[in-house]
């Protein structure tokens, strides 16, 4: 990219790293328009959002009654789940199961902090364990497959996971803390979506090495189709019905629950960390940090001076890039001479490969005609 055709939004942090981003005569970038004539009403409708929540805690207990659990939590240890476990115990009142899936990638710290909210929360955990072997050879066909997105194979095998066990329980509900407050800007061509098994199929079929046994694999039918309306399974983000301020939550958690912050959005994860702050910027160019502080400009939750100030600072300790650089590679099996030929391969996107994009983009439309937003 020459220096000349280089831009940013007025607004936010949002540049021309982002191959689709737009700007109107004003120099504010698409994303900024399109949450301030989608989102931001809404977000900022305090009496509806009270209603919305209202209904949706009256129904998920109604449908639960003569359960053991009326809902389930996806429990990460990162902060935006983290602090959806204390409002569905300490002030929603509901009786969650909370999931967590260990996909081999946890910090130590994102293990403690699981083990401190559920027992001071009170609430029952089921840990699911990914298949290493598995998960191993598809994380590197994803690598050797040169895609941006390398959080595919964890992302799916927790969603997947989360709608087996709500299945298998008869539960109809799924809460997750994924929010719009927090991470409204994100370009499809930074983070391609999870849930796309032939997307992942075809990488695997391509670039993989082990027979794919016991992973969880869900089908676009499966999970879009079967669970939501055969099962009838609503995945529910209630962090959108609130005015969910992310310094605030982590200051709640710190103070009441012991949890303890691992230094970035998704680093709970020694992996995401790896490929969000070294990766991804090395090699495509792509710093998401950028979307993760323009969200929360947008939704008023810091100024865009303290963004740049953010986004000014070093992604990485050079040596701790070193020692999870070398932790990495020696988990996933790569020689360094391999990792220097993988950087060096030429970027794809997932248009190359067979995927259920306009499938997806379908549902997508769909949903926003006749679902609300915000439970979506």
């Amino acid at each position: 990219m020459s220096e000349k055709s280089y831009q940013i939004c007025s607004k936010t942090i949002m540049d021309t790293s982002d191959p689709e981003i737009t700007f109107d005569a004003n120099g504010v970038c698409n994303y900024v328009n399109a949450y301030n004539q989608s989102v931001k009403a809404e977000l900022e409708n305090q009496e509806q959002k009270r209603k919305n929540l209202e209904s949706l805690l009256f129904k998920i207990k109604k449908d639960g009654q003569k359960k053991e659990y009326d809902c389930i939590i996806g429990l990460s240890g990162g902060v935006d789940s983290c602090y959806l476990a204390y409002l569905v115990k300490h002030q929603f009142g509901l009786r969650p199961l909370a999931i967590h899936v260990d996909g081999g990638w946890n910090s130590e710290l994102a293990v403690k902090n699981v083990e401190h909210i559920v027992k001071k929360l009170g609430i029952d955990l089921h840990t699911f364990v990914v298949d290493w072997s598995e998960m191993k050879d598809i994380q590197v066909a994803f690598f050797k497959a040169a895609v941006a997105n390398q959080d595919v194979p964890q992302d799916h095998a927790f969603f997947a996971a989360l709608n087996k066990e709500a299945s298998k329980r008869g539960i109809k509900y799924i809460l997750t803390g994924s929010n719009k407050a927090t991470e409204y800007i994100l370009p499809d061509s930074w983070g391609y979506n999870a849930m796309d098994s032939r997307h992942i199929k075809s990488i695997h079929r391509k670039f993989g090495k082990k027979k794919i046994k016991n992973f969880p694999i869900v089908s676009f039918l499966k999970y879009y189709i079967y669970y939501p309306f055969v099962k009838g399974i609503r995945v529910i983000k209630p962090l959108n019905y609130i005015d969910y301020v992310k310094a605030n939550a982590m200051n709640i958690l710190e103070k009441d629950l012991g949890w303890r912050y691992y230094g970035g959005k998704h680093y709970e994860s020694r992996f995401t960390k790896f490929f969000q702050s070294y990766y991804l910027p090395t090699k495509f160019g792509f710093d998401k940090r950028r979307a993760h502080l323009s969200s929360l400009i947008v939704s008023g939750q810091i100024t865009r001076e303290a963004a740049v100030n953010e986004i000014a600072k070093p992604l990485y300790d050079p040596i701790e890039l070193q020692e999870d650089k070398e932790y990495v590679l020696k988990k996933l099996g790569i020689l360094p001479d391999e990792w220097d030929q993988i950087m060096k391969l030429p970027n794809k996107t997932f248009k190359n490969y067979p995927s259920n994009y306009n499938k997806y983009i379908f549902l997508r439309k769909l949903k926003d005609m006749f679902l609300p937003r915000l439970s979506g």
